[in-house]
């Protein structure tokens, strides 16, 4: 004789309660101390408004924001060139040229990026003579082009690094593939290796990114105006600490739009590998 399971009688299984464990606590601690922080900086804004303030600076910290978006472009797009040739050479078996290579990656990553900044900008004039006599002083009185040129220097060595693992990461069945198909070499690496590698550095690529946004703030300190010099100026002016949260806040609309368009551009170019 068949037994037939009468399901429409059967109740759900009561929902499990969750205990509350002292990790939990101290979570709930620190996010509830995160949003009156939050809180308490917002309504320090609000409440020492002045329309004044807001007239005389923010255009200043908005021109401020533009100088460090230049600063920062310019000096990821030359990284990006010397990052190339940088990572060639850390891969290659000639032990010149890879010591050498080693040796600027090596000095660019283990040195702040502010002994980096002072070391171009302070050093430069120590050779004030010679640069004249080889027409470069133009350049290196520059706080603004020593900047440019030591952040270029900083995010090379990192963007080689970046590469240089992601160009290992591509499977050397890819290269056989070609190998058997008789291309040549430097084919095979810009045609089939180096696409797939940028794929596989984007994220990290967008991370050095932020980072560099983040790190220009160090450009302020040789009178470089940018958004951080500008917040300086402002505040050695108004004493007022708000202007701080300002330059803040448009650090983090920075980051943030960056964040979404490199999510944007990774989905796009990934498209082919999600199902």
């Amino acid at each position: 004789m068949a037994i037939t399971a009468d399901t429409d009688t059967l109740a759900p299984p009561p929902p499990v309660r969750q205990k509350l464990t002292a990790a939990k606590a101290c979570g709930y601690l620190f996010v509830g101390l995160w949003i009156a922080l939050g809180a308490s900086i917002l309504w320090s804004v609000l409440s020492s408004y002045d329309p004044d303030f807001v007239a005389r600076y923010v255009p200043r910290l908005l021109g401020g924001a533009v100088t460090t978006v230049m600063l920062v472009t310019t000096s990821i797009l030359i990284g990006a060139v010397l990052a190339l040739p940088l990572t060639l050479g850390r891969l290659t078996s000639n032990p010149v040229i890879y010591a050498l290579t080693y040796g600027y990656v090596y000095f660019f990553r283990g040195t702040p990026l502010l002994a980096q900044v002072f070391l171009v900008y302070y050093g430069a004039g120590q050779f004030r003579l010679e640069l004249e006599s080889v027409g470069l002083w133009w350049f290196f009185r520059e706080a603004y082009y020593c900047a440019v040129l030591t952040f270029s220097l900083n995010t090379a060595a990192y963007q080689a690094e970046i590469l240089k693992g992601a160009i290992l990461n591509v499977p050397k069945g890819q290269t056989e593939a070609a190998k058997s198909m008789g291309l040549p070499r430097i084919k095979t690496f810009f045609l089939i290796v180096l696409p797939q590698a940028l794929i596989t550095a984007l994220r990290p690529f967008g991370n050095e990114v932020i980072l560099m946004i983040k790190g220009s703030a160090i450009a302020s300190i040789i009178t470089v105006f940018d958004l951080m010099g500008e917040t300086r100026l402002a505040f050695s002016r108004s004493f007022d600490f708000n202007v701080y949260v300002w330059a803040a806040f448009l650090y983090l609309i920075m980051v943030e739009t960056l964040r979404r368009v490199w999510d944007l551009l990774e989905r796009r170019l990934t498209r082919h590998l999600r199902r």
